[in-house]
């Protein structure tokens, strides 16, 4: 399987990669998003910003990106730095389907983008990623899959991903949700043929927000790559927002409450990536400090108990300005 790639590299930063939400499009619910990117945010503003994240994660050894047909023009962007690279045959590639964009690269847009899990939407945005990435799509993912998803049940658009998976691209989902447990096991219940339909889960973990970790647990030891999203919390636990325990650990361990909080994800048994969501060159470099920093067992605890109840969390999330 593709991803099966990723257990080859030996850098310490193999197990992070870097996620396009917030550099696709102009705007983000990332909080200080505002002071990150160019004060005009053009295409091809965010264009050259999106290839100076790539130049920089895969010099330090990032190597899957992820991105969606929501992120405004990440593929496109993605595609354009992969085609002046064609020497870069270890980038994995993730990309989603679920939701259009549809904001019209305005950063006031009444709605930013629209969900949709139809197989007629599965269709369309499947030929839209392949015009752009061809054979570099490793991973296409559902979009944020909830336990009322009518693509947890829709049998017929089961066997056209399975049909995307002979072809030798993985098929995943991620979730999003106080009931991203619950999604992640019912996924787990899909088969087609009687064989397991999903390779991949991409799901929220952080400090604050830890309910999906017994069932990602579960879906690791199934075989399923984890992937972690937002494990910045969108900005929640980078300065000057993160919680005074967090920025207590940044100040004793000598690095960024950023590298603390993505620590505290990789030390997860179950985890396979966790997404940088890096805005600027400089974030990124921070974030990838995660690996060299040794939480003890006490210093772990002091984050576990900075957890919030999910609904509080994703109710708080929602509330999240669009930048």
């Amino acid at each position: 399987m593709p991803l099966a790639r990723l257990a080859s590299v030996t850098t310490p930063t193999a197990h992070l990669g870097l996620g396009l939400a917030a550099v696709g499009r102009p705007g983000y619910i990332t909080l200080g998003r505002d002071r990150d990117l160019p004060a005009e945010r053009t295409v091809e503003a965010l264009r050259e910003r999106t290839h100076q994240l790539l130049d920089a994660a895969y010099a330090q050894g990032v190597r899957y990106i992820d991105a969606a047909r929501s992120y405004g023009r990440s593929e496109e962007f993605l595609a354009d730095w992969l085609r002046s690279r064609p020497g870069l045959d270890d980038i994995v590639v993730g990309s989603k389907w679920g939701y259009t964009y549809t904001a019209g690269w305005s950063t006031d847009a009444e709605r930013h983008e629209v969900k949709d899990h139809s197989l007629a939407t599965y269709e369309r945005q499947y030929a839209e990623t392949d015009a752009l990435l061809g054979g570099r799509l490793d991973l296409y993912q559902i979009h944020s899959v909830t336990p009322d998803s009518p693509a947890l049940t829709d049998r017929e658009l089961h066997a056209r991903l399975a049909e995307a998976a002979t072809r030798g691209v993985t098929v995943g989902f991620s979730t999003s949700g106080p009931a991203q447990a619950d999604a992640i096991r019912e996924a787990l219940a899909v088969t087609v043929d009687g064989e397991p339909l999903f390779g991949a889960v991409q799901s929220t973990y952080n400090v604050l927000e830890t309910s999906a970790g017994p069932a990602l647990t579960e879906a690791h030891d199934a075989g399923l790559t984890v992937i972690v999203k937002e494990g910045m919390a969108n900005g929640r636990l980078a300065d000057p927002h993160a919680p005074e325990a967090l920025r207590a650990l940044a100040r004793e361990t000598g690095l960024g409450c950023d590298a603390v909080a993505l620590a505290f994800v990789l030390r997860r048994p179950w985890v396979g990536v966790v997404l940088s969501g890096a805005a600027t060159v400089g974030q990124l470099t921070s974030n990838l400090h995660a690996p060299a920093v040794d939480l003890d067992d006490e210093q772990l605890e002091r984050l576990t108990a900075l957890a919030e109840d999910p609904h509080a969390y994703w109710e708080r999330r929602g509330r999240l300005p669009w930048h």
